[in-house]
């Protein structure tokens, strides 16, 4: 029996009700609900003939709308593309019969939308801008004949955006901020916040496509602000956004950690595309780690999946990373499969051109590696002269393995000056990328585009034995965040959740007191810090480069000092002196061996530390310290003997020498040691000049056993000095002490935080005072002393980054730091500081006061002088 009107206009709202509810479920993170909601909408209205015209348009209408969001959601959620886009052509069909010129606009603007973002799904950016020029053309039309716009908007700017998205994908800068900047305007002038959130992420990709990392850290950062200001669950994509950010910076374990946070989520809400985009990231991450067999894992799942949804772009973006880890595995084991170079050359010619133009490059590079690798250097030029110059928006990993192809076939070819030039102007593009970064922790983690290349370069020039150009080529590949000049600046937004920190430390020391549970305390407190640590990698640029220092003027600023250069390639290590006007290369072995010896030792350090050890410990530790000490002296220092006499040294170390305690060894016992993390940061800061006012700064932070009297004893070797110590000593009173100090010994408890050296911390009256801090201080203090804990460790990154508390002030521009590398027993650290400040008040300079302090118990005072002495 047929329906009466009144049950079609019912079928008719009660589709249109299930329509809302099924896309609220989506944005809620409940894909499967929505999709069931919305087919009980498509089935309310196959129930129903509308009979009168009035009737069928609206009937079509509901039709039409339900049809797009379930295409919209079933491509979202693992469906195929092509039968997405064939059901809308279906769909686009019935508008012919809707009469309302207004209503068949708003539809066929949904329609275009939606078909657009289709054909954005598999690569077809260009394709898919046509669709949405007639989708905004659409949805003008009715904006046009609205009486009130503003509730017509949201769908108005989803389709601008996603056009600026789509043109920022070919390159097309100039149009796509215009679109993204428009679609700003637009959400401010009407205060649509949702919108104004949605916008940033889009912007951020464009200023991420130009290279503009830490503005695109921003813009995410400032979106998921908003988001979770109005209360609204962050989009996936967002923090994908976050991860390819991170990735172009060379963050990659951050980037992994961020990445492994969203898979698990997503994996728990089941969102396909996202979850493909997720895992090529992931793989990415994975890669960029040396992490090989986890890069080719994630590669291997999201090309699966994206084969699923047919995007040729994501297929070749997974294809290059699985292609990439096997080269590298095959290049470091010199076990190359036959068919690698095959593998390669075929995922290149399968990718469409011009569009996969950089993808099919990218493969072609990875084949002349492997054929220079097997002799092949006629086939490899040959291939090589395929690969197209980059353009303006090539990405810097494109650059740099272009370079690194280049170089390689001109080592082959045996003109290893050609291969150094190639190296010189790779990284001289990847300068210009490090002067763009924000942060120390963007600044520091370029380095890793251009390791490869740097390893090359040291390689070649050891081959040579040439100390001072090895000496060049050391001082242009390492420590390359140590070579800017800091700009102080302060981010209102980053003090205001350091703040939050604080107050929650504070507040879950009192829970703690109170016996009140404190789980919601540190999720929030965690969830501050994790803020607090993303804010910090777009604080604005870092600094201003400085000049690479060369040999001749290292050389006069000396003086009678030495300098000893440590550097590796493989397992050979090796040492550049400059001294008495000489700079010679001496090979010391093993890398390996000496980096063992320096674990080791630092261990048994460790263990020696505690103040009331039983004598038996103490002589059995002792022993095995020695022992690690003497074999370290044996390697490194024994076979300079002749270059470097008794002369005072600077010590610029590598990798994990990092760690070693240079007093300790018994052939630099008593003698002055400076530790910088390369010659030109040593000599910035030796020709850096300390605070005009002799102002001496005394700080002890809570829970530390006898400083009390330690700082009274330190009180007497300065007596105009200002002391902080219990209640006094709070973060804000000790900040607005150190400004413009000239000496500031502080005993505290501390940390180093190995994820973001800036955010190391020492433990206050009311709680952590963060490195950045210090750092950001309008005149950091000229020397910094730290009495307790291991404040001297750093992680290091590839290009010798070194990030710890210490690196970071000497980056931010104090001249000295004094502090241990490993744990100090309180009685030791007292006696230990009482005897550097005496040395101090008699007018020695820090290295050679804390080398006669070392000397007097060098296995329980293992702290070094860094920067400048």
């Amino acid at each position: 029996m047929p329906v009466t009107e009144l049950g079609v206009a019912e079928a008719i709202r009660k589709a249109r009700d299930l329509q809302r509810a099924g896309v609220d479920a989506v944005c809620s993170a409940r894909p499967r609900e929505g999709l069931k909601l919305l087919h009980r909408g498509m089935s309310v209205l196959d129930a129903v003939e509308p009979s009168v015209e009035g009737d069928r348009s609206e009937w079509l209408a509901a039709r039409i709308r339900l049809t797009n969001s379930l295409v919209a959601l079933g491509t979202e959620t693992g469906g195929e593309v092509a039968v997405g886009l064939a059901e809308l052509d279906e769909v686009r069909s019935l508008l012919a019969e809707v009469r309302d010129r207004k209503l068949r606009a708003e539809l066929s603007g949904a329609i275009d939308h939606n078909y657009g973002l289709l054909l954005m799904a598999v690569g077809r950016n260009e394709d898919g801008i046509a669709y949405f020029d007639s989708s905004i053309q659409n949805k003008e039309f009715v904006l046009s004949a609205a009486d009130d716009p503003a509730p017509l908007l949201h769908p108005y700017l989803g389709t601008m955006i996603t056009r600026g998205l789509a043109y920022t994908r070919l390159g097309d800068v100039r149009k796509a901020r215009h679109d993204l900047a428009r679609a700003m305007d637009i959400a401010e002038k009407f205060e649509l916040r949702l919108q104004a959130a949605d916008v940033r992420r889009p912007l951020g990709s464009l200023e991420l496509r130009v290279g503009n990392v830490p503005a695109a850290l921003r813009l995410y950062e400032e979106s998921e602000r908003i988001y979770r200001a109005l209360d609204v669950e962050v989009h996936p994509l967002l923090r994908l956004d976050q991860a390819q950010a991170l990735l172009a910076a060379g963050l990659a374990d951050e980037a992994g950690r961020h990445l492994d946070e969203v898979l698990e989520a997503m994996h728990a809400q089941s969102t396909t595309r996202e979850l493909a985009y997720a895992e090529l990231y992931r793989a990415s991450a994975a890669l960029m780690s040396d992490d090989l067999e986890l890069a080719r894992g994630h590669a291997a799942s999201a090309r699966r999946r994206m084969l699923r949804w047919g995007c040729q772009t994501c297929v070749a973006n997974a294809t290059i990373v699985g292609l990439r880890a096997d080269v590298r595995d095959a290049l470091r084991t010199n076990d190359i499969p036959l068919t690698l170079t095959a593998r390669a050359l075929r995922a290149a010619n399968r990718m469409p051109m011009p569009r996969l133009a950089d993808q099919a490059a990218l493969a072609r590079m990875l084949a002349v590696r492997v054929e220079l690798r097997k002799g092949k250097r006629k086939r490899a030029a040959e291939l090589l002269s395929r690969i197209p110059r980059p353009g303006r928006l090539t990405s810097v990993d494109y650059r740099m393995l272009r370079r690194l192809c280049r170089a390689e076939l001109a080592v082959a070819e045996g003109d290893k000056s050609r291969a150094l030039a190639e190296i010189r102007a790779g990284l001289a593009e990847l300068d210009r990328v490090r002067d763009r970064m924000g942060g120390l922790e963007l600044v520091s983690g370029t380095a890793l585009h251009g390791q490869e290349l740097a390893d090359l370069a040291i390689k070649i020039v050891l081959e040579r034995a040439d100390a001072a150009r090895l000496f060049a080529w050391t001082e242009r590949t390492r420590a390359q965040s140590h070579r800017y000049e800091p700009v102080a600046a302060t981010d209102p937004d980053l003090a205001e959740r350091v703040g939050e920190v604080r107050g929650l430390d504070q507040a879950i020391h009192q829970a703690q007191h109170d016996g009140h549970p404190t789980a919601a305390l540190r999720a929030k407190h965690a969830e501050r810090l994790r803020e607090a640590h993303r804010l910090g990698w777009h604080t604005g640029r870092w600094g201003r480069p400085r000049p690479i220092a060369r040999l001749a003027e290292v050389a006069d600023e000396l003086g009678e000092r030495a300098l000893v250069s440590f550097a590796y390639s493989g397992d050979d290590l090796v040492a550049v002196v400059v001294a008495g006007g000489r700079c010679e290369l001496v090979r010391l072995g093993s890398a390996a061996v000496a980096a063992e010896s320096a674990r080791m030792l630092n261990v048994d350090l460790d263990a020696l530390a505690p103040d009331q050890l039983p004598a038996p410990l103490v002589r059995s530790v002792l022993g095995s310290a020695r022992k690690q000490a003497d074999r370290l002296d044996a390697r490194l220092i024994r076979p300079l003997a002749g270059l470097l006499g008794d002369r005072g040294l600077v010590v610029v170390p590598t990798g994990p020498l990092y760690a070693v305690p240079w007093g300790v060894l018994p052939a630099l016992r008593s003698r002055p040691i400076v530790v910088a993390p390369s010659a030109t940061a040593w000599l910035g800061a030796e020709r850096s000049t300390g605070a005009p006012a002799r102002k001496v700064v005394l700080v002890r932070g809570p829970g530390l056993v006898g400083t009390r009297g330690e700082l009274d004893k330190l009180a007497t070797h300065y007596r105009t000095a200002r002391t902080l110590a219990g209640a006094d000593a709070t973060v804000k009173s000790v900040l607005r002490a150190l400004d413009g100090a000239n000496l500031a010994h502080i005993a505290a408890h501390g940390a180093h935080e190995p994820e973001n050296a800036l955010f190391s911390r020492l433990e206050m009256a009311d709680g952590a005072l963060f490195a950045h801090e210090m750092a950001g201080l309008a005149q950091p203090p000229s020397q910094v002393v730290f009495a307790a804990c291991e404040l001297a460790l750093n992680r290091i990154r590839p290009g010798d980054e070194v990030l710890g508390f210490a690196s970071a002030l000497l980056a931010s521009g104090s001249r000295t730091v004094i502090a241990p590398l490993s744990r100090v027993g309180d009685e030791a650290a007292a006696a230990a500081m009482d005897d550097y400040h005496r040395g101090l008040a008699e007018g020695a300079g820090p290295a050679t006061a804390l080398a006669d302090t070392i000397a007097v118990d060098p296995f329980r005072r293992p702290f070094v002088c860094l920067g400048a002495g």
